[in-house]
């Protein structure tokens, strides 16, 4: 029992560390060499799990394998547009000009209800709203709404909004990021003299945010 507990930890270990050098990409947006390369590894990994019979380097040696290869195919990626296409293929227009392209489904194997579908999941409904549909090489599709229909934005007014930055995270869960207050040339005095005014310390924070605008917000631990 406690052999078995520990390989499937090593293995676990392993499989966690392959996986984060792969990148940090959803499974939706996987290509297609890292969705096979995933599933490998998690076939791979289970048989040592499994089988104790085997020694835990027969799935250890593999997935390790199986990261170099995938390490060397994006770096052929990188370095190589033709090989690129031909790995992960190029990205397909399935709407063009507002016109439904059949070729381009039939070649890919969409239907027009998978393409609605997946309009639906980028909050279209009308597929007449639709002047471009790209279908990535990852499955994804992109879309560009007929003019009249895109959603209104600040340039559209000749309105310029003020800055504001992305926001810095100076605590969470009562610990100080004292990484973010140097990265917006602020310390603890300071930290603390803010916080104040919400009437904790910054150790009774649950959160403390910070933004280009200057603009905090903090909420105390226990929801108070």
């Amino acid at each position: 029992m406690i052999i078995t507990f520990i390989r499937v930890v090593i293995i676990y270990i392993i499989v966690l560390f392959a996986m984060r050098l792969m990148g940090k990409r959803e499974i939706g947006q996987l290509q297609p060499f890292e969705l096979a390369i995933a599933i490998m590894i998690a076939d791979l990994a289970a048989v040592p799990m499994a089988d104790l019979g085997l020694p835990i380097t027969s799935g250890i040696i593999p997935i390790f394998a199986l990261l170099v290869m995938h390490l060397l195919i994006s770096y052929i990626n990188m370095k190589s547009i033709f090989a690129r296409q031909v790995i992960c293929g190029k990205p397909k227009i399935l709407i063009f000009r507002g016109k439904i392209d059949e070729k381009a489904l039939k070649k890919e194997g969409v239907t027009i209800n998978e393409l609605q579908e997946r309009l639906r999941g980028e909050n279209i409904f009308n597929i007449a709203d639709v002047e471009y549909a790209i279908l990535e090489t990852s499955g994804q599709i992109s879309v560009v709404q007929k003019p009249d229909k895109r959603t209104t934005i600040p340039a559209d007014f000749n309105i310029l909004p003020k800055y504001e930055g992305i926001p810095y995270d100076l605590v969470i869960d009562g610990k100080i990021m004292t990484d973010n207050l140097k990265a917006i040339g602020k310390d603890y005095n300071w930290l603390k003299k803010q916080v104040e005014k919400f009437g904790i310390n910054p150790e009774q924070a649950l959160i403390v945010t910070y933004n280009g605008s200057e603009q905090m917000f903090c909420q105390k631990k226990g929801g108070a």
